[in-house]
């Protein structure tokens, strides 16, 4: 029996917590070749990675569309879910009650989540439940022809010539006005400011909500869609540039005063927003709606982190969970007995 000795000048790269990111990669991709999607999928691979978490102790949830197949490509290690197409949400809240102290990570799409989905999307966003919540959104129903989903904007051009005139649904504007604690825009072909937001949703207590124009190249990346590379290249209005420090990292950060907003989250890493000659406050809702609004309509789309509310109290510490995760308590103590149940039946009588 051999054994292969690597040499010293040529040690493979491994994160804080000892592993290589060829753990943190799934299965081959069988979506079409550049798709937004697969570049979402490799930022995913590149934040889990460099922030070091085991994959083990993540749950990736999903439901039906192109994007509901992207998690079999990232993060293979990970527990994973498959669910009903726009009922991801309630299989990820009764995970995340169960155990706690996994990362749950749910990836959709603007018809999974704005068309079929958006009950189970909207009580999701109203709870602030643990979790990062990323729409592929490439405003089109990839798996039947391209049709128009719910985010297609005003004035969208189908490759048929079809020109959609009815309102979008802004997953963004609703998820902040519910009470989602963190919510951002990106696009999948801006690697450094998707790979920052994506950092900081996993060190955010609360739902860290992302919207990623995805462009779809086989029906919408053609002149007149908005949901195109070129469109994005051409309208995309960045609020701010990103910096993200880990806790686990010296916090060093130099910036002049009232040219950067210095947010700690809360496990001590530090978000800082440094403005892009936007003067906006992105700890304040009001300024998210306005900003959104005002992009809107000069035909621009606004992206960044656009709320986040560390201080706000996630659906864990509302329902007063116990520490120890729900899935791993004895039937005795999470089971009433016989008394019990007695009681509540004389006092029902």
């Amino acid at each position: 029996m051999s054994t292969v000795v690597e040499s010293p000048a040529s040690p493979k790269k491994v994160n804080r917590i000892g592993l290589e990111v060829v753990t943190y990669r799934g299965g081959k991709s069988t979506l079409c070749a550049g798709c937004g999607h697969n570049a979402i999928s490799e930022r995913i691979i590149e934040a889990f990675w460099e922030m070091g978490v085991n994959p083990a102790q993540v749950i990736k949830m999903s439901g039906i569309g192109c994007s509901s197949k992207a998690p079999a490509y990232f993060l293979g290690p990970s527990h994973g879910f498959n669910a009903v197409h726009g009922r991801m949400p309630s299989v990820a809240t009764g995970a995340i009650l169960a155990n706690r102290h996994l990362i749950t990570l749910g990836i959709s799409g603007d018809g999974d989540t704005a068309s079929i989905g958006i009950g189970q999307f909207v009580h999701l966003m109203r709870r602030n439940l643990p979790i990062i919540y990323v729409i592929e959104d490439n405003g089109c129903y990839g798996l039947t022809k391209g049709q128009f989903s719910a985010t297609a904007d005003i004035g969208s051009k189908l490759k048929t010539g079809v020109v959609n005139d009815l309102q979008p649904i802004d997953t963004c504007l609703l998820a902040i006005e519910l009470g989602a604690t963190f919510v951002a825009r990106s696009f999948s072909g801006d690697k450094k400011q998707l790979s920052g937001i994506l950092k900081a949703a996993i060190a955010h207590r609360g739902t860290a909500m992302l919207d990623v124009i995805s462009p779809c190249v086989t029906f919408n990346d053609h002149e007149g869609s908005t949901k195109s590379y070129d469109y994005m290249k051409e309208h995309d209005e960045p609020l701010h540039e990103i910096d993200f420090v880990p806790v686990f990292e010296n916090i060093e950060v130099d910036y002049d005063p009232g040219e950067a907003q210095e947010v700690q989250l809360h496990d001590g890493s530090h978000l800082v927003l440094r403005k892009i000659g936007h003067n906006y406050d992105a700890t304040d809702h009001i300024s998210a709606f306005k900003a959104i609004d005002e992009a809107r309509k000069k035909g621009e789309v606004l992206t960044g982190i656009l709320y986040v509310n560390p201080q706000g109290k996630d659906f864990i510490d509302l329902l007063h969970l116990t520490d120890e995760s729900l899935a791993t308590l004895p039937q005795e103590r999470v089971r009433p007995g016989r008394e019990v149940l007695e009681e509540i039946m004389e006092e029902q009588r």
